[in-house]
């Protein structure tokens, strides 16, 4: 089978996505032509349609028409004309296998300090292509770390168990659309918060932090979005004054 030909992963389609990204921002695709193109590449099942999305931007090395040189004779291989070198094998000294760790988590590039508590304490919410919720009495450290990609995020702090005042939001997110829902007494800063080529929109009470809950949201967003919004039940009251 051709290589075009192969399946392609979930991990495939979003190193695509990156790269569309870089294009638009060095100016090669308009906002458009992203769409239509990620539109494309999340539908794509095989190398050859996704490769298709990539095939006129300069400096993309397609992998797609790759194929591992073959074995013309089973009893002896060969590799342009030469016979295939024998393996060889050099025995090694006993060792004890390694310990192998978790490394320590690193935060977002250009992100803050999450306060004083750091990234240790943090909760941390990844997603790829994927919609993640977390609502309920979910239990929220001082500090919560946003890590999606093309994702569709709902983090709802209305029933949740707080731990701090103030929980520390740090977002590094791709295509993603990303919702904080707080209760009606919660306040919100959004002012850490760079969009590139998205949207940051906070529609709650913004002043110092006066009620149970405080959040300080911080990051960057590229091409997605972010909003801070009460439950609907509070906003339809709101509306009708009551």
């Amino acid at each position: 089978m051709e290589a075009r030909n192969l399946r392609v992963s979930d991990a495939e389609r979003e190193h695509v996505g990156e790269l569309l990204q870089k294009a638009v921002g060095q100016g090669m695709l308009s906002l458009g032509e992203f769409t239509e193109r990620m539109d494309t590449a999340l539908a794509a099942k095989t190398r050859g349609e996704l490769n298709s999305v990539l095939t006129d931007l300069p400096g993309i090395t397609l992998i797609s028409d790759y194929d591992p040189p073959a074995y013309p004779n089973a009893g002896q291989p060969m590799y342009q004309g030469q016979p295939y070198p024998a393996p060889t094998y050099k025995p090694q000294p006993h060792q004890p296998p390694p310990v192998h760790s978790s490394p320590p988590y690193r935060a977002p590039v250009g992100a803050p300090v999450v306060g004083a508590y750091g990234a240790a304490n943090a909760a941390v919410i990844r997603g790829r292509m994927a919609t993640v919720t977390r609502n309920g009495a979910w239990i929220v450290p001082p500090a919560v770390v946003v890590d999606t990609r093309m994702s569709s995020v709902t983090i709802d702090f209305t029933r949740a168990v707080m731990q701090t005042q103030v929980v520390n939001i740090s977002i590094d997110d791709y295509a993603s659309s990303i919702s904080l829902i707080v209760p009606e007494e919660a306040t919100v800063d959004m002012n850490g918060v760079e969009a590139v080529g998205g949207s940051a929109s906070n529609k709650v009470r913004s002043g110092p932090q006066m009620g149970p809950l405080h959040l300080v949201v911080h990051g960057k967003v590229r091409f997605g979005s972010v909003t801070a919004k009460h439950p609907f039940g509070i906003t339809i009251r709101k509306m009708f004054g009551s």
